[in-house]
């Protein structure tokens, strides 16, 4: 397994992997368009100083994280949390999110939050076995498969 940063010719593998996943939930599609950034993914977070980092196995991406700082002072937030069904439970994912955590901290993050789609039950049990806590806030998207977001929080000691 080798962890390394994106470049902007992983977007296609990105968008496989994304899209695999999606598939996994009823009503849950995904279209390009709804995802300009993955056209040049590396840049896209380079150009808000964040991070982003895939996996690979066997010359296949199976998984990423996306890391950045927000406008709110001491809060990082992650994005593109995905590792392959062949992965989970495997530790890849806390492995990603070891290096998210590390490279928040380093910018003197406090507190880390992330959106999760409402269907991905699963994930959502992986981010409280990290320490994230769901807070009462949905967010509507208004996107092809008309999805709501929980919002979790972990507060970092």
């Amino acid at each position: 397994m080798n962890i390394r940063p994106a470049s902007d010719a992983d977007g296609p593998a990105l968008a496989s992997l994304i899209a695999t996943t999606f598939a996994e939930y009823p009503g849950c599609l995904f279209l390009d368009e709804e995802f300009p950034e993955l056209k040049a993914p590396a840049s896209h977070y380079a150009r808000q100083d964040g991070l982003l980092i895939v996996a690979e196995s066997a010359g296949r991406l199976v998984g990423s994280l996306a890391a950045v700082m927000t406008a709110v002072p001491g809060t990082g937030e992650l994005f593109k949390v995905y590792a392959s069904a062949d992965q989970r439970g495997s530790g890849l994912a806390q492995r990603l999110y070891g290096e998210g955590e590390t490279f928040l901290r380093g910018r003197d993050a406090r507190d880390i939050v992330l959106w999760s789609d409402t269907r991905f039950l699963r994930g959502h049990r992986f981010y409280e076995k990290l320490g994230f806590v769901r807070e009462p806030v949905e967010r509507y998207l208004a996107d092809a498969s008309a999805s709501w977001e929980f919002f979790f929080r972990k507060r970092l000691d």
